[in-house]
């Protein structure tokens, strides 16, 4: 499958200079489909960033051996995914995002919120994070590369690329129309 090509062309105010441009929804999702489709129940996809489904954020023994001090879970409140400080014990720092894997469910008012939790656990000497939903492709993997683009200043391309080394994504068309958007405001910055 051919790679999503990263284009050069006009600012939308039309200055002249020269900005790389976001590929389409469509150019995304080829992107996505690239690569073997498959993963674990938890992959580290970044130092100490480690995503993955509702299965290992369900094993306490699982997140312990893994080391992991801060639990992100995309999909906290919806159906089977209902884990808390109460669940975790005080051991885990968590924080949950009540996201629901719907392509018209507006996930971006999450992406700074679980950026700057993702990165305060991360500047945690020692610290581990795992990043869940359900099955650890959409929801989560969304949130994931949305602090890849905040904190690390890479593309979505970038983010996805990277992720995709490690573990099988696939972000619903509407969060990755909003992955899209966050590309483009933060690359006017």
């Amino acid at each position: 499958m051919a790679a999503v090509n990263v284009l050069l062309s006009k600012d939308p105010e039309g200055s002249g200079i020269g900005t790389v441009e976001t590929p389409s929804v469509k150019e995304l999702e080829q992107l996505l489909n690239t690569g073997r489709p498959s993963c674990n129940h938890a992959d580290e996809v970044w130092p100490n960033l480690f995503l993955g489904d509702l299965v290992a954020g369900h094993s306490r023994f699982d997140l312990w051996k893994m080391g992991i001090s801060h639990i992100l879970n995309a999909a906290h409140g919806t159906l089977f995914c209902h884990e808390t400080h109460d669940f975790y014990g005080t051991t885990i720092e968590y924080h949950g995002v009540p996201a629901h894997d719907l392509p018209d469910f507006d996930i971006s008012p999450f992406f700074h919120s679980a950026a700057e939790f993702i990165h305060k656990a991360l500047t945690t000497p020692g610290a581990k994070i795992f990043v869940h939903c359900a099955v650890g492709i959409s929801r989560s993997a969304s949130l994931v590369l949305a602090y890849l683009m905040i904190f690390h200043h890479l593309s979505l391309v970038e983010a996805i690329q990277t992720v995709k080394e490690h573990r099988w994504i696939h972000p619903n068309q509407g969060f990755l129309k909003q992955l899209r958007n966050l590309d483009i405001q933060l690359r006017r910055h």
